[in-house]
């Protein structure tokens, strides 16, 4: 199956199913010498595990990460780092009703066509469970990327959200708070109906916002690799994702150009970023702020018409342990799906002047 790695000089590629023994993955091309801290690697871990709060998942993995190769006395020695992470709370049978039944909005009957067969326990390769890999990655990428600071945070569920500029939001807050919003009062409303709508056997959306700040100039290549064009991919490759937008977004379509323009300062900054920190593709040194839209989860514990692989109209109800809304674990994923394409970027900036 193609599409399994990500990244050009950074290139990570994973392997493994929901109901695996075990998941893992290569990360080809980074530069030895670095020291690693294993355990701001386990920090973002516990970040991303199910099982954290009474708002997820409680499907109870420790998604301990083992290192194989690549890291000699906890330095990078510039070959491929290979890791496992085990499978060790797996409960295939909550899948069995679904063996020959396509669940609505997952990826079951696509797959069947695509290859022919699939694997129904947990969506297989299709469970987001993959992204465990992601977050391992992206933890070394910011080790290498010590001085940008990229902070990711719930900024709504359903019809609640957030209604402050990001610059007015204490980031201390983010982790105070299972749904991982950056706003207390927010969070907790947003909390209650999460718990609402999991009472209801039912699932919603929402938004994660991303604010990356220190980014140095010059990240990202004209043309068909710009930075938000490769962001834009990291994000929508995310399970669930259903947008992105960067900078002004779609509300910038409102506005005249007169209104829109950054004017410079005589610093080489600009005086409002409605660019979001990115021009003609390449970071301009201000803060890169996007936001990545979720959809409700598609497994609900409701009763919902669908049809089986002889293509016979059935009705069928979820199973097993699943999370009433995706976004508070998506927050660590969407700021390693970000470490990874800077890191990559600022790798390529080393190889194009002498």
């Amino acid at each position: 199956m193609a599409g399994n790695s990500f990244g050009n000089i950074f290139k990570l590629s994973t392997f493994g199913e929901s109901h695996g023994p075990a998941l893992g993955g290569v990360i080809d091309g980074c530069p030895s010498g670095l020291k690693i801290d294993l355990d701001a690697i386990e920090l973002e871990m516990d970040r991303r595990k199910p099982g954290q709060s009474a708002i997820v998942t409680q499907r109870k993995e420790q998604d301990s990460v083992t290192f194989y190769s690549g890291i000699f006395e906890g330095v990078t020695t510039g070959t491929p780092i290979g890791f496992l992470i085990h499978n060790t709370d797996q409960k295939s049978k909550d899948y069995s009703h679904i063996k020959d039944t396509y669940r609505p909005s997952h990826a079951d009957y696509v797959y069947d066509k695509k290859y022919g067969n699939r694997d129904y326990r947990g969506g297989g390769r299709s469970s987001a469970r993959e992204t465990a890999c992601r977050v391992v990655a992206g933890a070394i990428a910011k080790q290498i990327l010590s001085d940008v600071k990229i902070t990711a945070f719930v900024s709504s569920v359903g019809d609640i959200k957030i209604n402050k500029h990001y610059s007015e939001l204490d980031f201390s807050e983010i982790e105070k708070n299972p749904v991982r919003c950056a706003d207390p009062n927010t969070a907790s409303s947003m909390e209650k109906f999460i718990k609402e709508i999991r009472k209801e056997g039912d699932t919603v959306g929402g938004i994660v916002s991303c604010v990356i700040e220190n980014t140095p100039v010059g990240l990202g290549e004209p043309v068909f690799d710009k930075l938000h064009a490769d962001l834009g991919k990291a994000m929508l490759s995310i399970n669930a994702v259903k947008g992105f937008e960067y900078g002004s977004g779609f509300k910038g379509t409102q506005l005249r150009g007169s209104e829109h323009n950054d004017s410079f300062n005589s610093d080489g900054k600009t005086k409002t970023n409605n660019s979001g920190g990115i021009q003609g593709g390449i970071s301009n040194g201000m803060d890169i702020y996007f936001n990545v839209a979720f959809k409700p989860v598609a497994t609900i514990m409701k009763a919902q018409e669908t049809i089986d692989s002889k293509n016979n109209v059935v009705e069928m109800t979820g199973k097993g342990r699943h999370d009433p809304c995706v976004v508070p674990r998506a927050v660590p994923i969407v700021e390693a799906m970000a470490a990874l394409v800077l890191v990559d970027f600022y790798l390529i900036n080393r190889t194009i002047k002498l």
